[in-house]
């Protein structure tokens, strides 16, 4: 019998903005697990290509680059084990430390994610739009920035996208998991005994009916109104725009990507941050005196992100 249904819960009957086949591989590793099976490192990183964090932050003549790798969450455990992804929440308080230190003077966001949990998103991709009142905060796709890593990356002052870089898949989704042929080859009847009309609908033991498949549909299209109203707020356009002219679900290449609005410009990571430190010294010699410079550390130290 299939074990890790708790697990399961966090996968399933959830919404997601993640591009399919990575929530596919990484659901391909849960009902390995759920099944019995046991994966090495070298297998779980085959399946899902986990990214590791390297170091967060780390100045770069005055700019902070902060990595948004690997599947997203907004709280990782079980997520960050199996796909070495990053915390939604330890991006925002990266990104706080950088506006509030005097030292820096522009953040650049590098990344290279599939997308993730919805949970946290939101939060984020405003955190940073506010954020970018007081410091210039670019975002690179190098090489992708799909889903809920792109939903992130809009919200920066400017996006590029390297050479060779994806973007895009806006949209969201979710599966039900129907185990009930299973249980039924094994003998096994699963009763269900709750309280509450809807406590249970959705469960992996029966088939989705009609008002269980109609309320995911809804809070799917509920959450996927909140991504491309953001996205139209942060990119200066209409929400008919992102819907119809962002790829509409799909990943594009680099310059697909710049003619469609999705990215600013393509450009190597090693040129952004050239171009953010130069525009760092300029800000520098125009803040000239010491009473400028005193007023620019009390706007940073108000930043509230």
């Amino acid at each position: 019998m299939p074990s890790y249904t708790r697990v399961a819960e966090r996968f399933f009957n959830k919404p997601w903005a993640l591009m399919p086949d990575k929530l596919m591989e990484v659901q391909e590793v849960l009902r390995t697990r759920m099944a019995g099976g046991k994966l090495s490192d070298d297998e779980i990183r085959q399946h899902v290509q986990a990214a590791t964090n390297g170091q967060d932050g780390k100045p770069m003549g005055y700019v902070a680059v902060i990595r948004v790798h690997g599947v997203l969450a907004q709280r990782m455990n079980l997520m960050m084990e199996i796909s070495g992804g990053t915390s939604t929440e330890i991006i925002r308080s990266k990104i706080r430390e950088a506006v509030n230190d005097p030292e820096i003077g522009a953040i650049l966001l590098d990344v290279d994610s599939p997308g993730g949990d919805v949970y946290g998103t939101a939060e984020l991709a405003d955190a940073i739009y506010r954020a970018r009142e007081v410091k210039p905060i670019a975002a690179i796709a190098n090489s992708l920035a799909a889903s809920a890593a792109y939903w992130i990356a809009a919200a920066a002052s400017d996006l590029y996208i390297t050479p060779g870089g994806e973007a895009g898949s806006l949209g969201v989704w979710t599966v039900h998991w129907d185990e009930s042929q299973w249980y039924e080859s094994e003998g096994v009847k699963p009763t269900l005994i709750s309280a509450g009309k809807y406590k249970v609908e959705g469960n992996p033991y029966e088939a989705l009916g009609d008002d269980a498949r109609g309320f995911i549909q809804k809070r799917v299209d509920e959450y996927y109104a909140m991504f491309i109203t953001a996205v139209a707020r942060y990119r200066g356009v209409k929400v008919s725009e992102v819907r119809g002219g962002f790829g509409e679900g799909r990943v594009v290449g680099a310059r697909e990507a710049v003619e469609v609005g999705l990215a600013d410009k393509v450009a190597t990571f090693d040129e952004v941050v050239a171009s953010l430190q130069k525009q760092v010294r300029s800000n520098s010699r125009q803040a000239g005196s010491k009473s400028g410079q005193s007023l620019r550390r009390a706007k940073i130290a108000q930043a509230k992100i």
